[in-house]
C-alpha cells in the first residue's frame, strides 16, 4: 500500500530514444538552442501544481529568454485559477500558495483580478459570481505547456501556431461536451500509437502515470493527454475545473 500511495505522489522517469535533431530548438520562439543561454522548464509549470509537488515532472529545455518571458502570464494565469476557486481575492483564502504570494504582493494585480469579477442575484435569492479572464494571457500560458507537453511525450517541437486554444470550465459543458472530451473523441483502442522511443508510447505501453488516455500530474491538480487525432492535440484538466484544449493540424 505504501509502494502505491508513494507511485501516486511521484511521477515515474520515463527515458526517450526519439531522434535528437528534433531537439535542437526552442519550442517556442524556434529559434536553434545552440549559443543561446537556456534553461530546464517544467510542464505544467510548477506555479499550477500543489506542494509537496510530485517527483521527475517533465521538463523539456527551451532559451532562457522565452522562460523569462513568460513569467508574468504564469503568474496571472495561477493566480485568476486560484481567486475562481476560493471565490474571492482575498490572499489568505487562495488554494494556491503562488497566487496567495502574487496576491499579498502585488495590490495591481489583485485590483485587476477584482474588476474582473461580478456578482450577480439568482432569482431564487442565491448570489453568483462571474469572472471574466484575460483570455490572451490566459491561452499563452495553455499554449506555452502544451507545446511543453508534445514535446516531452513525442520529441516533436511544434514550431507552427496551432489551429485553436480553447479553454471553458468543465461545469460549462453540456453532458455530450463532457462525455466528448473525457473521452477523448475520436480515440479508440484502434487509435495509431506514437513512434516507437516516445515517452507516450512507454506511458500506453505500461501505464505509467496513466488513467485512461490521461497522464496524471498530480491528482485533482492536472492532469493531461496528448493524442495524434487529425493532428497533434493537447487536453489538460486544471484543478478539475477549467478545460483546455489546443490543437495542431497536419
Amino acid at each position: 500500500m505504501d509502494v502505491i500511495r508513494e507511485r501516486m505522489r511521484n511521477m515515474q522517469k520515463i527515458e526517450q530514444f526519439v531522434d535528437e535533431r528534433q531537439m535542437t530548438w526552442c519550442i517556442h520562439c524556434t529559434r536553434p538552442l545552440a549559443g543561446l543561454e537556456t534553461n530546464e522548464d517544467h510542464v505544467p509549470s510548477k506555479s499550477l501544481l500543489a506542494k509537496p509537488r510530485p517527483h521527475h515532472l517533465p521538463i523539456v529545455t527551451i532559451c532562457r529568454e522565452c522562460n523569462t518571458g513568460f513569467s508574468l502570464d504564469e503568474q496571472y494565469a495561477v493566480t485568476f485559477l486560484s481567486c475562481v476557486l476560493a471565490g474571492s481575492t482575498d490572499p489568505e483564502k487562495q488554494p494556491n500558495a503562488s497566487a496567495s504570494r502574487a496576491l499579498a504582493d502585488s495590490a495591481a494585480l489583485r485590483a485587476r483580478i477584482e474588476s474582473s469579477r461580478t456578482e450577480y442575484a439568482t432569482q431564487g435569492g442565491d448570489t453568483r459570481i462571474l469572472w471574466k479572464p484575460d483570455m490572451d494571457r490566459m491561452e499563452r500560458v495553455v499554449l506555452k505547456n502544451a507545446r511543453g507537453h508534445v514535446y516531452f511525450e513525442y520529441g516533436e517541437p511544434m514550431l507552427e501556431a496551432p489551429a485553436h486554444v480553447r479553454l471553458l470550465p468543465l461545469e460549462s459543458m453540456t453532458a455530450t461536451e463532457r462525455d466528448d472530451f473525457e473521452g477523448l473523441s475520436e480515440v479508440g483502442s484502434l487509435a495509431p500509437w506514437p513512434e516507437v522511443g516516445s515517452r507516450m508510447m512507454t506511458r500506453l505501453a505500461t501505464g505509467e502515470d496513466m488513467a485512461g488516455q490521461w497522464v496524471v500530474v498530480q491528482e485533482g491538480i492536472y492532469r493531461y493527454s496528448v493524442q495524434q487525432a487529425g493532428g497533434l492535440r493537447v487536453r489538460s484538466v486544471l484543478s478539475e475545473y477549467l478545460a483546455t484544449e489546443v490543437q495542431w493540424e497536419h
